[in-house]
């Protein structure tokens, strides 16, 4: 029983709007300041101070304060995993009343931040073709390194050991609100954006979530995991 309150309450304050617009402007990992976060969700500074306050309580988001300034973001990967889990739940509408090019960008559809990891198109591609190539083993949303993924992912740069020792999951798989299938998540899928970046395969697009594929990105996912795009 003790479960199921926190779990309501929880479910409470994700279900107002103005809330959920703070929480899902966040979900790249960013710190935002009230007033940023007050446009986001329409409301007035008043009224977002309050929401703000109380998402702080419940621990989905932490503050930090600059002079007289305070900047909020997402408390941990956990509150992220949990919003795109929600986000990829809610049921798409049965009809597009508009064109595609008036939803959701088709870059932000393609390739994206999730807090601290690869979604998108991109993403859910890549981690079919680690399957397919054997580099991964699914136990249900939970993932494993093979023989053959541990020392291509050694071979890539990736400090596997330290990843198992960090304070979280190591891989699993995330659901991806645009795509509806599993991207990878957990401190692996972390790991591997972070590399993607390092190598210039990606590139941020400024004050967005978006991710833009690079010509040697292009090549680089080829040779390094035969993936063809």
């Amino acid at each position: 029983m003790e479960s199921a309150s926190h779990i309501a309450r929880a479910a409470a304050l994700l279900g107002d709007p103005a809330r959920a617009a703070m929480l899902w402007l966040l979900i790249d990992g960013r710190a935002r300041p009230a007033g940023e976060l007050a446009f986001a969700a329409n409301v007035s500074a008043q009224s977002a101070s309050g929401h703000l306050a109380r998402l702080v309580e419940a621990e989905l988001l932490q503050v930090e304060t600059q002079g007289r300034h305070r900047y909020y973001r997402l408390s941990s990967h956990a509150v992220a995993h949990a919003l795109e889990s929600l986000a990829a739940l809610a049921p798409r509408p049965a009809v597009r009343p508009m064109p595609a090019s008036h939803g959701t960008p088709e870059a932000l559809r393609y390739a994206r931040t999730c807090y601290d990891h690869l979604a998108g198109e991109l993403a859910v591609r890549w981690l079919e073709q680690a399957e397919r190539k054997g580099l991964l083993a699914r136990d249900a949303k939970n993932f494993e390194l093979t023989a053959k993924g541990e020392k291509a992912f050694r071979g890539f740069g990736v400090d596997i050991d330290a990843l198992r020792g960090a304070k979280r999951q190591f891989a699993c798989g995330c659901l991806d609100w645009s795509e509806r299938r599993f991207h990878l998540g957990g401190a692996l899928g972390a790991a591997l954006l972070a590399h993607f970046l390092e190598r210039r395969w990606l590139l941020k697009v400024q004050k967005s979530r978006v991710l833009q594929l690079t010509p040697q990105g292009r090549e680089g996912l080829n040779e390094a995991f035969g993936l063809t795009l």
